[in-house]
C-alpha cells in the first residue's frame, strides 16, 4: 500500500510534486500532443503533468459515456475483470500514457493497442510502479516505450526493491 498507487495513506502535495517532476525530466514533452491517465490513481499524476506541461488530459475511465467515437476496451487482469472507455483521441496524435502500476499488464497492453487501433501513436509510456519483470517482457514483444520510476518484486508481504 502507497499513497501513489493506493491512496492510502493520503497524498501529500510534495509526493505528487516530486514524482510529477521525475516524470517531467523523462519525457520528451515536446513530442507530446496528449496525455492519458489510467482511472483511477493515475489520474492525480497525469492532471499535474497536463497542468505542468499545458498538454491536454483525458482518462481512461471505468464508466461510459456513449459519446462519438468512444473506445470501449475490455481488460483482465490478475485482479479483476472489466472494461476502460477512452473518449477524444484522434488519429496520428502522440500519446502519453501515465498509471499508477503495471502488475500483470494487462490493463496497460489493452489500453496500449486500444490506442493504437484509434489511429494514435504510443509515444511514451510511464508507470510509478512496476511489480515484478513483466514491462520488459511487453517491451520485447510490442517495441513500446514503457518505464517505471520503481520496479519492485513481492514475497509474500514484503516489497523489495529491484532498482
Amino acid at each position: 500500500i502507497h499513497p501513489l498507487s493506493d491512496g492510502v495513506p493520503r497524498q501529500s502535495g510534495e509526493m505528487l510534486e516530486e514524482a510529477r517532476d521525475i516524470v517531467m525530466e523523462m519525457v520528451d514533452w515536446d513530442a507530446i500532443d496528449l496525455i492519458l491517465g489510467i482511472e483511477a490513481m493515475g489520474i492525480p499524476l497525469a492532471a499535474c503533468l497536463s497542468i505542468a506541461t499545458g498538454k491536454p488530459l483525458v482518462i481512461g475511465r471505468k464508466r461510459a459515456y456513449e459519446l462519438p467515437g468512444e473506445v470501449i476496451i475490455d481488460q483482465s487482469t490478475g485482479y479483476s475483470k472489466g472494461s476502460i472507455f477512452i473518449n477524444d483521441i484522434k488519429p496520428n496524435e502522440r500519446v502519453f500514457v501515465v498509471d499508477d502500476v503495471i502488475s500483470t499488464g494487462g490493463t496497460l497492453r489493452a489500453v496500449l493497442t486500444a490506442v493504437e487501433n484509434a489511429g494514435a501513436i504510443v509515444q511514451d509510456v510511464v508507470a510509478v510502479f512496476e511489480k515484478g519483470s513483466i514491462v520488459s517482457e511487453i517491451v520485447a514483444e510490442t517495441g513500446w516505450p514503457i518505464r517505471s520510476l520503481v520496479r519492485v518484486r513481492m514475497e509474500g508481504e514484503q516489497v523489495i526493491l529491484l532498482d
